[in-house]
């Protein structure tokens, strides 16, 4: 067996809150600068993929990546002059890559940039995942405001990368919805719509936010939000849910979109999004602590059920889909939302299960009591999340600097959202 990209790392019981947040944040943060491609700079996909794929690097994982750089500067985990040297590496790689109407593949190589295919249809654009590095880019272009030459840089390219994506092109002909992906040898083959309340908001934002090829309000109006999955208002576990599946689905849709975008006082026409992820939170965490499949390890200090790697391959795990795995993000990264439950599963995680799920890069993906089985893999969507979301809990930062865009305020302002004033 190929030797591990990680080591374990020691576990320091008794930290208080504050240290013990900048130790999750410090190591997780690893993942994206030790553990960078060394040519690109941009995230790998999963730790262990490095031996057998060593060239493959995730197109929304370095958007989130790029976000962990900020906070890290933040941190002071690097310094600000280091972070945009590293930023200008990613953006002058990415200006080089290959793009499919300005949109970017799931995967790339670090290497050499050239798209590799995520599956055999999939060998071309993916709006999501382009999404996720858009917002990420705009993170930094805001961050890095400076009048400095590096700075400068930084700025020019992130405002080329997102002005040529053609958001427009992926309404397939001027539909009233987004579509997923498209292909230069397999068109639309795939024909994923994005419809339904998952991780994808962030899509359709920054598509009507977009400065040269914005796609319409209505994609979102009449296509994301018509959907079977999308509008609730049923009762789980004595809550109301006002969007969603079933039991809100996998943690994650509470994580992906909200690493930018901010959810404090933020409505339109279809839920209050503070609302919407806190309760989806509690319930997810109300359901483990009920645990009617009862699964071992399972309580209020051990929950999440999110999409992550499991023993019975990668899977989005939810209260309808439960198979007894707990991924350490799913709780961790729900802290703006929960702070004293996740607060207190994040000390869990360390100090109880450290020994096992604790590293040089974070914890890893995932461990499943019931079966004695601990995930072998760093995820980038997962350790991204546990950097930006522990951030916004405490400073806001990404939150605030994502919102300053001017076009993301035009954009939300079309789309019918509002924000109440901070109180």
């Amino acid at each position: 067996m190929a030797e591990q990209p990680f080591s374990m790392a020691p576990v320091r019981r008794g930290l208080s809150d504050s240290a013990l947040l900048d130790e999750v944040q410090r190591n997780t943060f690893r993942y994206f600068w030790d553990f960078a491609h060394p040519v690109s700079g941009l995230a790998y996909e999963r730790s262990d993929y490095l031996a057998s794929r060593p060239d493959l690097v995730a197109t929304g994982g370095s958007g989130f990546g790029l976000m962990a750089i900020l906070a890290g500067v933040e941190r002071g985990f690097v310094s600000r002059a280091e972070a945009a040297e590293r930023v200008l590496k990613i953006v002058r790689f990415l200006i080089g890559c290959p793009t499919y109407h300005g949109a970017f593949p799931h995967w790339l190589n670090g290497a050499t940039g050239a798209t590799i295919p995520f599956s055999r249809k999939d060998d071309g654009a993916d709006l999501v995942e382009t999404s996720y590095l858009m917002m990420g880019l705009l993170c930094a272009r805001q961050y890095f405001h400076r009048d400095d030459p590096v700075e400068g840089e930084i700025r020019h390219w992130a405002d080329i990368l997102w002005s040529e994506t053609e958001w427009s092109w992926f309404t397939r002909g001027g539909q009233a919805v987004l579509y997923w992906h498209w292909s230069p040898n397999h068109g639309w083959a795939l024909d994923h719509e994005i419809r339904g309340w998952n991780e994808c908001l962030i899509t359709y934002v920054l598509a009507v936010s977009a400065p040269r090829h914005p796609a319409p309000p209505r994609v979102y109006h009449r296509g994301y939000a018509e959907a079977r999955a999308f509008d609730n208002r049923r009762v789980y576990e004595g809550m109301e849910l006002p969007l969603g599946p079933d039991w809100g689905g996998p943690l994650f849709f509470a994580h992906y979109s909200f690493q930018g975008l901010d959810p404090r006082g933020l409505s339109d026409r279809y839920a209050d999004y503070w609302t919407q992820n806190v309760r989806h939170t509690l319930i997810n965490r109300a359901y483990c602590i009920r645990n009617p499949r009862g699964w071992a390890g399972y309580g209020p200090d051990c929950w999440g059920l999110t999409a992550t790697e499991t023993d019975q391959g990668y899977r989005a795990l939810s209260p309808t889909e439960d198979i007894g795995v707990i991924s350490p993000t799913a709780a961790v990264s729900s802290m703006p939302y929960t702070p004293d439950e996740s607060l207190a599963a994040l000390r869990h995680f360390y100090e109880e299960k450290g020994d096992r799920i604790w590293t040089d890069l974070g914890f890893v993906s995932s461990f499943c009591e019931a079966r004695n089985w601990t995930s072998q893999a760093h995820i980038a969507i997962d350790q991204g999340p546990v950097v930006c979301m522990i951030e916004n809990y405490r400073s806001g930062l990404l939150w605030e600097l994502f919102m300053s865009c001017p076009e993301v305020k035009q954009g939300l302002s079309a789309l019918g959202f509002t924000r109440a004033a901070a109180t």
